[in-house]
């Protein structure tokens, strides 16, 4: 478990769509709430620059927060996070405060160890990942900042489903894998498919038999139209 990140926060009182506009645009502060743990929900404020900042860590979307509020601590999750469609701005966030004796859900990224030396990488495959994070459920002590799944040995045209992750100590499966149907697909070494290459400036030689009568017909009678006129012109 991440306990690296502490945040700065304000309360803030003034409320509505247009003070968090204004929060936005004239402070650069970015508009938050902060809720759970049986308390109350706080409305915040943080700095902007600052959260772009941790934001460079994937670390910091599957660890336990450390949010100062008018120098009191809180720890806690994020739990939803609003982009700007088009700017590299941060709309808004949401924080859910974690209890030492509950177990919380979260999403946990996935890290494939040895992709470059895998076995069906030397016989000539592509490693395909079509998971990237896992939601699990622990106690807050026991959150992983990630889970490592080892494909060294995964052969061509070998796969890793979820039931065959093996998690950290005290981390369940946020839900039961109730059938095969629902063991869903994680990562897998696949052929790659080339495409033939053709060779457009090949000339093909076609022969008089290759040509359709129609066209034989049609090719006399122009070389006879020719011959016409070159007499009559003679």
């Amino acid at each position: 478990m991440s306990d690296t990140f502490l945040l700065n926060a304000e309360l803030r009182s003034d409320l509505g769509k247009g003070a968090s506009r204004r929060l936005r645009r004239l402070a650069d502060q970015v508009p938050a709430v902060i809720y759970g743990a049986k308390k109350p929900p706080q409305t915040l404020s943080l700095v902007h620059k600052d959260i772009l900042k941790v934001l460079q860590h994937e670390a910091f979307f599957s660890s336990i927060l450390t949010i100062e509020i008018d120098g009191k601590k809180e720890k806690a999750i994020l739990k939803d996070m609003q982009r700007h469609p088009s700017k590299p701005r941060i709309l808004h966030m949401d924080f859910m405060r974690i209890s030492a004796t509950d177990k919380m859900t979260m999403n946990v990224p996935l890290h494939f160890i040895g992709e470059d030396i895998a076995a069906g990488v030397k016989e000539g495959g592509m490693v395909s990942k079509l998971i990237t994070e896992l939601e699990v459920k622990c106690l807050p002590s026991n959150l992983p900042e990630s889970i490592n799944i080892d494909i060294t040995n995964l052969e061509i045209n070998g796969s890793i489903h979820i039931s065959a992750i093996t998690l950290p100590k005290g981390v369940e499966l946020a839900h039961v894998i109730e059938d095969e149907a629902h063991d869903q697909l994680v990562v897998a070494i696949n052929v790659q498919r080339v495409a033939e290459e053709i060779d457009e400036e090949a000339d093909v030689e076609v022969s008089a038999s290759d040509v359709p009568s129609d066209q034989k017909d049609n090719t006399a009678d122009v070389a006879n139209d020719k011959a016409k006129a070159a007499e009559d012109k003679g």
